[in-house]
């Protein structure tokens, strides 16, 4: 039966070619789409980590919920101890302190409210990839009195790289305290929200600002983001008991889980209609191929092969330009993923951010598993009406299609 099979569909080439044409252009799809969606998912994630958030946060217990009130309540005494005790694990890149202070901003004309960040400068440098200097250069740890600001700040103010501002803010005493600083850069991230009112200076000078010595949180920059969630758990029942919280980049980036919801449920249309389209263009040329072939299998009843034979030999036809057309299908599928990664896809900014990217293909193998097995599935599924009509064709019906 596997014989005849293989020789009926190297006989019928038009009808062949045609079917399998429509089944490649399936998986094809199916591969191109999904590969592309999680480009989209990945680089996101990536962005919202290297420009912002890292791998991991730890705070006081609290300071998430209410800590951008009154951020000098939720102060971390001993930093420089935490952070070793951090590093000691395999999986963590680096750790980098933070202070967060609210104050304004003053151009000696006009006053704008501000949200401060004390950093490291050339660890926050090695972390902040996707942090875009727009204007000037990125902040050095040498830069003592040097400021960045968000593109947003810097329009609102008519700032540029070497001008002067006054930096005013409440110390952690309560007390009122002012430093100047020089404009070294502007810098774009991918929240369009955070650069309209965000400032960064070294963590020294912050220090000097508010008077004090601690920070309010530590950055874990890891080497693999799909090592996040374990480390965070590990993390977590470690400090935990000392009164301190682990926060993961997607718990930091909320508008993460929104956007990728969003685009998971758009895309997931976008596949369930390719795969309609496949399943009934399959059909169709399965149905007419067979119905064409309706006198064949009439006088192979008539000289004593059982209707069940008929709807085997069909199904076993069908079985084989699946196998044969899904695997091209996703030989195809690979190898243009791979062309057009690399030109790349010109992608425009998602919502409420600044930069635009570069979009790609990724190609993963549960969505190459996936689409195999819908180009399979679809002409199987497409061949079990059509081989069981005719299955069903009395003989003396069957044999007229020869006249």
């Amino acid at each position: 039966m596997f014989s005849l099979a293989l020789r009926n569909l190297l006989r019928q080439k038009s009808r062949t070619a045609i079917t399998a044409l429509a089944i490649c252009a399936g998986v094809i799809a199916l591969i191109l789409t999904g590969g592309f969606v999680q480009d989209i998912f990945t680089q996101l994630g990536e962005a919202s980590i290297h420009s912002r958030s890292g791998h991991l946060q730890i705070f006081r217990q609290g300071f998430y919920e209410a800590g951008s009130r009154s951020p000098e309540k939720y102060l971390i005494d001993n930093p420089e101890s935490l952070r070793h005790s951090i590093m000691q694990h395999p999986e963590v890149a680096d750790v980098l302190a933070r202070i967060q202070f609210a104050g304004l901003l003053n151009n000696g004309r006009t006053d704008w409210p501000i949200i401060g960040e004390g950093v490291e400068p050339d660890k926050e440098a090695r972390l902040g990839s996707y942090l875009k200097i727009s204007q000037g250069r990125q902040l050095k740890d040498s830069d003592a009195q040097g400021i960045l600001l968000g593109e947003g700040v810097a329009a609102s103010l008519k700032l540029k790289p070497g001008d002067h501002v006054t930096l005013v803010a409440n110390a952690a005493e309560g007390a009122l305290n002012s430093l100047d600083f020089e404009v070294i850069g502007v810098f774009q991230s991918f929240s369009k929200d955070f650069d309209a009112r965000a400032v960064r200076i070294a963590l020294p000078a912050a220090q000097e600002l508010l008077y004090t010595q601690k920070v309010n949180a530590l950055v874990v920059s890891l080497h693999r983001t799909q090592d996040t969630a374990a480390v965070a758990a590990l993390l977590q029942r470690q400090l935990g008991k000392s009164g301190y919280e682990v926060k993961t980049w997607i718990e930091l980036n909320d508008f993460y889980e929104k956007t990728v919801k969003l685009y998971g449920q758009q895309f997931g249309v976008l596949q369930f209609i390719i795969l309609v389209m496949v399943l009934l263009s399959v059909a169709n040329n399965i149905n007419m191929s067979v119905f064409e072939r309706l006198g064949e299998f009439g006088t192979m009843m008539a000289l004593g092969n059982r209707s069940t034979y008929v709807f085997r030999l069909i199904l076993v036809e069908s079985c084989l330009l699946g196998l044969v057309s899904a695997l091209l299908g996703v030989i195809l599928g690979v190898a243009l993923a791979w062309a057009i990664s690399a030109i790349g896809i010109p992608m425009p900014p998602p919502p409420n951010a600044n930069l635009g990217y570069t979009g790609h293909i990724t190609i993963i193998p549960a969505v190459l598993g996936k689409a195999y097995l819908v180009g399979f599935a679809a002409t199987v599924l497409g061949a079990l009406l059509p081989a069981a009509r005719v299955s069903r064709t009395p003989v003396i019906e069957a044999l007229r299609a020869n006249v």
